[in-house]
């Protein structure tokens, strides 16, 4: 089965259930489905900047993996991070993110 992430709820979406749950499982690949993109909103996108530990781990797993990541472009502007996120992150919309994710369909889109 094939899933994407959407990270949207503030607090530890990211640090903890990404961090140390989600992430370390693709590291071990122990996840049980192949996870085909992650979208991040607000608060969330700090993850893919440069020099973050989890976003260079996350890097690393996608680069490995073939997998989308996506930082939501209102929520980078308004953060001024858009030039600063991890090689092979991107940013984008809704349409940005179908467009991206229509060569490899996810079965399930799960909210965090």
């Amino acid at each position: 089965m094939k899933v994407a992430y959407i990270f949207s709820t503030q607090g530890h979406s990211v640090s903890f259930k990404l961090g140390k749950m989600i992430l370390p499982q693709l590291e071990a690949d122990a996840h049980g489905v192949e996870v085909v993109g992650m979208f991040f909103f607000e608060d969330n996108n700090y993850v893919l900047v440069k020099d973050n530990p989890i976003g260079e781990r996350l890097a690393k797993v996608a680069r490995d993996k073939g997998m989308l990541l996506m930082g939501c472009d209102q929520c980078c502007d308004e953060r001024q991070i858009s030039n600063k996120l991890v090689d092979g992150a991107v940013i984008g919309c809704f349409p940005d993110l179908y467009a991206a994710l229509s060569g490899n369909m996810p079965d399930q889109v799960i909210t965090l």
